[in-house]
């Protein structure tokens, strides 16, 4: 193809490109998407974070910990701790420092966790044995009077407030109840037929005992009144929330922020136990799996007592099945004389007495010669199967 013919062919191919991006330019619409990439790692290492920034807009001051550490010097006035986290591994001396804390004039709301056993007296919640509040199933409650079923929002508790004509709305958990068996408690909040709050005056503080914080977590708190119960509570104070009291174990963490190197650890251990327990020297062939004849295990089992007990033990044995033989085949056989003995052996054998005398006779002390010892043992045996 000659130059003309490759200038033709190009402008062509220009004149398609520049006549697709007009048509692109024309027709192709531009458009936003959002791309949610879900939860901030801060959100999602803090549940209460929207909780937090909503107080500080209301201008409370606060902060939150993972553990008590801090609370010998909490100052209490003005002052409410929010213990929001699991206290399974409370000790009485925290609950002590919580409790005279809230006594020296603190506002201390926690988290009801365990279940009023009738039995024992008690729960598992020291805290809340600590209060004398019980907590049990919403479901073992009676039903409510029939004039309460046309409450509009039953599944809501409901908090009435002074010069207030309607409740505020807040959405605790129906599933548990608070019971005050002592009437301590100055206010409360009631859904249709459970109690999910209680406030209670202690010293110069209070203590508030909830059912559940769940509705102050980020994706509750903006629904009903919740955030302006938080608010509510922790009014005219500073706030700090406490909503892990247990630190995380030292293998968890490992586990959490070092797998590789655990998993190198672990392969590194079993190559050490490997190494060492590599097998020193050569294999132990397989035993044969054919069996010995019965002969062999009665010449094996005769060669070990003659290794073990001697040529005396043998040839007794065989002198005491003779004589057990005897006693079967002539009845008053030992109350007779040797003499006689001899001569009874003698007739029911077929031997004579002097070859019965022979190998009757108890065996002396020193080894007797292989030929000498055969010969003694056959003639035991020809007694023997004579009887």
């Amino acid at each position: 193809m000659n130059r003309r013919g490759w200038l033709a062919i190009g402008a062509i191919s220009l004149a398609l490109v520049g006549a697709l991006a007009a048509y692109l330019y024309f027709k192709a619409m531009p458009y936003q998407i959002e791309i949610d990439h879900g939860p901030s790692p801060e959100a999602q290492a803090n549940p209460y974070l929207a909780a937090e920034h909503f107080l500080r807009k209301q201008g409370l001051t606060v902060n939150h910990a993972n553990g008590l550490d801090f609370l010998p010097t909490l100052e209490p006035h003005q002052h409410s701790l929010l213990v929001l986290g699991e206290r399974d591994n409370m000790t009485p001396r925290q609950i002590d420092q919580l409790m005279n804390w809230a006594q020296a004039g603190g506002r201390l709301l926690f988290v009801a966790q365990s279940l009023w056993d009738e039995k024992l007296q008690q729960s598992d919640d020291l805290l809340l044995d600590r209060v004398q509040v019980h907590q049990s199933l919403s479901k073992d409650l009676k039903d409510p009077p029939p004039d309460l079923d046309k409450e509009p929002y039953p599944f809501l508790t409901k908090l009435y407030l002074e010069d207030e004509d309607a409740p505020a709305y807040a959405g605790f958990d129906t599933a548990f109840h608070l019971e005050d068996p002592n009437n301590l408690a100055q206010s409360w909040a009631n859904s249709g037929k459970a109690t999910h709050m209680m406030q209670l005056d202690h010293g110069l503080g209070s203590v508030i005992v909830v059912t559940d914080a769940d509705l102050w977590k980020t994706p509750a708190i903006d629904r009903y009144d919740n955030a302006w119960l938080l608010w509510y509570l922790t009014a005219d104070t500073h706030v700090t929330l406490v909503f892990n009291t247990d630190h995380d174990s030292l293998p968890l963490l490992l586990m959490r922020y070092f797998p590789q190197a655990l998993v190198a650890l672990l392969a590194l251990v079993g190559l050490g136990f490997w190494h060492f327990g590599v097998r020193q020297g050569p294999l132990l062939e397989p035993a044969p799996k054919a069996r010995r004849q019965l002969q062999e295990h009665l010449r094996a089992s005769a060669d070990f007592i003659l290794r073990r007990n001697g040529q005396a033990s043998l040839m007794q044995a065989l002198q005491k099945d003779i004589l057990r033989r005897v006693r079967r085949r002539h009845p008053g056989f030992e109350q007779l004389g040797v003499a006689e003995q001899w001569r009874v052996l003698a007739r029911l054998t077929g031997q004579p007495t002097h070859a019965i005398s022979q190998a009757m006779t108890p065996s002396p002390k020193q080894r007797l010669s292989s030929v000498e010892f055969s010969r003694q043992v056959a003639h035991l045996q020809i007694l023997r199967n004579a009887l």
